[in-house]
């Protein structure tokens, strides 16, 4: 009999799991096919020829050894060409998700995107050919107008990633972490990017002795000193560049932390419970925002990320700490009910044993022949 106050047993004796259960542990939909996705052809295009300008600065840097507040004079562009290839693919792909209906909306972000970050390396480029910065350059008029123009275009990137990040909260992405992971790194990545805003007020020194100078990667001493290799973030004073670079890179570091949790799901039954995936993407999202928040304070208080004071190590490791328990206690919970009752397998009992006796009296109310 199979009634909601009988439910039907198995023939292997198994407990039937709770409807809730089955479907927290129901297969995940696979991610859309990178081949089947409608990528917006012009970023992919300035994706391409990012990788290119890599080619050309790295070149640039065997054969040109000019200087420029204290780096090699193509190792901005060559840093910049990098961030763009990635930042142009991981949109390409992001625009690629929405629904049809917001296709040609998608489409007019991604190009108005494409433009600005266009526009932004070609002056950034330009500037560094010619021998002089791009960044907070104000000390001719050219320079004021290439600065601006730089400056126009960075806000409007900005604001079509915002645009986009609203655009996936009203989008149906599939699986609960999933879609968790990809609207979370969208915001962080508008948060990061939204703090190179920091860097473009005049510090006291430039407003003491003007220089054709106004705004700067780092806090407490003038840009150029000395700084981390290939990265040139400050050694000896707070950097912005830092959690500018940590917070936009959360467009790919937690989508590609939830596609890892997928994967290890084939792997470890405890993760095959969506609602888990879930909780560990939300410590990730607290993780990474406890540690953009510290990196941005450090930097605002003028301290170098390699020399952190006693408060910076403190919160650090408290951290890191407080995460480490969290997930341990999310997994050993979802462990816990991976074995309980409901979704373990109950003792074989078999069917009750019928007495001699009984047998003997249904024999005998059996018509004879």
């Amino acid at each position: 009999m199979n009634t909601p106050e009988f439910p039907e047993t198995p023939t292997s004796g198994l407990a039937a799991p709770s409807a809730s259960a089955a479907a927290r542990r129901r297969p995940t939909t696979a991610w859309p096919a990178l081949r089947t996705l409608t990528w917006h052809r012009p970023l992919l295009a300035a994706s391409a020829a990012m990788a290119v300008l890599v080619v050309v600065c790295l070149v640039g840097l065997l054969v040109d050894q000019r200087t420029l507040t204290g780096s090699p004079i193509w190792a901005k562009p060559l840093k910049f060409s990098i961030s763009v290839l990635v930042y142009a693919a991981s949109l390409a792909w992001l625009l690629g998700l929405l629904s049809a209906r917001r296709r040609r909306l998608a489409w007019w972000i991604g190009t108005v995107s494409t433009i600005g970050l266009v526009i932004e390396m070609v002056i950034i480029v330009g500037a560094a050919a010619v021998g002089i910065t791009s960044h907070f350059n104000v000390s001719t008029p050219v320079s004021t107008t290439l600065w601006s123009v730089m400056a126009f275009s960075i806000v409007v990137v900005w604001m079509a990633a915002l645009v986009a990040a609203v655009l996936l909260f009203r989008t149906d992405l599939g699986d609960p972490a999933r879609s968790l992971a990809i609207r979370a790194g969208t915001v962080i990545a508008v948060i990061g990017m939204g703090l190179a805003f920091l860097m473009t007020g005049p510090t006291a020194a430039q407003l003491d002795a003007f220089q054709g100078i106004v705004g700067a990667h780092t806090v407490g001493v003038p840009d150029g000193g000395p700084g981390l290799p290939f990265l040139g973030w400050s050694t000896v004073a707070g950097d912005l560049r830092i959690p500018h670079f940590v917070g936009m890179h959360a467009l790919q570091v937690i989508p590609l932390t939830v596609l890892l949790l997928e994967v290890l799901a084939s792997r470890l039954a405890v993760l095959r419970d969506r609602v888990v995936r879930s909780r560990l993407i939300w410590l990730v999202i607290g993780l990474y925002l406890g540690v953009l928040a510290i990196l941005t304070g450090q930097a605002l208080a003028g301290q170098s990320i390699v020399r952190p004071d006693a408060l910076v190590t403190t919160l650090t490791v408290a951290l890191v700490a407080v995460g480490a328990v969290a997930a341990t206690l999310v997994l050993s919970a979802a462990s816990r009910a991976t074995l309980s009752p409901t979704d373990a397998a109950a003792p074989e009992t078999g069917p009750a044993p019928v007495s001699a006796a009984r047998a003997r009296r249904s024999a005998s109310s059996l018509p004879k022949p």
